[in-house]
């Protein structure tokens, strides 16, 4: 009896489509996936060869400079300095699969409680900074496509060369003399004042957020006038980027076929410009943000130095200047990860996203 089902009736080859479409997709994740591993395997290579090449013998930084050489070569033995170079690697890489990035000289503490403890004030300004940018970039470099040419997107462009062109600590110790020194608006340096310190329990380590769980609005306002200033300043180094590539990716999308259909069906400038124009280039310019965030994450080392914030930042500069190798590279370590991880995001989103990349 022959077979009048729609199944029946469809020819071998688009019943095998979905199947074929899973294997691609399985394959471009596991390509994904094998690219993040080798890149996290290369970071651990630079890193340790960081802490072999260094003028800084870990032994002494822990024991002293005066210990006795029995004790030295005690500590050598107990580190398993006294190894060849890929047996060392190797217990390297078989401690980091178990989350241990050594213990730091400074603070006596597991180097990822450390990070623990200070990461988070990195993420709350990493993230506000972001936040700020996008809200200022994003619109300026739209308005400015739409402008191209006219004092405004002069304007723009001039805004943009400047935040790439001037160093973020220059910016920082110019904000800090107008705003604190001169007029006064800024509260100065640090996270809180010291009226507030200890006084907001730690729940996330963002304290802005602990102190609003809290119910603590004192001491929320307080820390958002501590924490407007740094992430004016690291906002302004990714506005620029953000501005010009939104920007170049409106000019592109302003220039296509459908902007012109949509303009010939008597459509307004404000739905062209926005919902043709902006929508066509919103999944490329989530690459674009990843990255950026990424880069105040890792770029946030000299204002945190400047602002006196207790961050990674920070974490990372006085464990190099009193010779914490163990510190320095695992905070090192945590900031590459955490790149290469909002970077796979970011791949993953714009495919995701995008129809044309599925």
């Amino acid at each position: 009896m022959a077979c009048r089902s729609a199944r029946c009736r469809t020819s071998p080859a688009i019943r095998a489509l979905p199947r074929a479409r899973t294997l691609r997709r399985i394959k471009s994740l596991s390509e994904t996936l094998s690219s993040v591993l080798v890149t996290l395997f290369g970071l651990a290579v630079v890193t340790f060869m960081i802490g072999r090449v260094v003028p800084i013998d870990p032994t002494i930084a822990i024991v002293g400079d005066h210990a006795p050489p029995d004790v030295v070569a005690a500590a050598r033995l107990q580190l398993g300095l006294d190894k060849p170079l890929p047996v060392q690697f190797l217990i390297y890489v078989q401690h980091l699969l178990h989350g241990d990035l050594g213990r730091s000289v400074m603070s006596s503490h597991p180097v990822t409680q450390d990070i623990a403890q200070y990461f988070p004030a990195t993420v709350e300004l990493a993230t506000t900074a972001i936040i700020i940018a996008m809200l200022i970039g994003i619109p300026l470099g739209v308005l400015a496509a739409a402008r191209q040419g006219s004092r405004f997107d002069q304007l723009v462009r001039v805004i943009s060369l400047g935040g790439q062109s001037v160093p973020v600590f220059v910016l920082g110790l110019v904000a800090l003399l107008v705003f604190y020194v001169k007029l006064g608006w800024a509260p100065g340096t640090g996270q809180q004042d010291v009226l507030f310190d200890g006084t907001v329990p730690r729940v996330t380590g963002m304290l802005v957020v602990d102190a609003a769980l809290n119910g603590d609005w004192d001491a929320t306002s307080d820390a958002l006038a501590h924490l407007a200033l740094p992430a004016l300043v690291l906002a302004f180094f990714s506005l620029s980027t953000i501005t010009r590539m939104t920007r170049a990716f409106m000019l592109d999308a302003l220039g296509g076929e459908y902007i012109v259909t949509a303009r010939a069906k008597g459509l307004s400038g404000t739905r062209i410009l926005w919902r043709h124009g902006f929508g066509n280039i919103a999944v490329p310019l989530i690459t674009v943000l990843a990255l950026a965030y990424a880069g105040l994450l890792e770029g946030a080392v000299l204002t945190e130095v400047i602002f006196s914030w207790p961050g990674i930042g920070q974490y990372l500069t006085v464990s190099l200047l009193n010779a914490d190798m163990n510190a320095v590279l695992g905070a090192t370590l945590v900031i590459g990860a955490v790149y290469v991880g909002l970077n796979m995001l970011a791949d993953l989103a714009y495919r995701l996203f995008d129809p044309r990349v599925r």
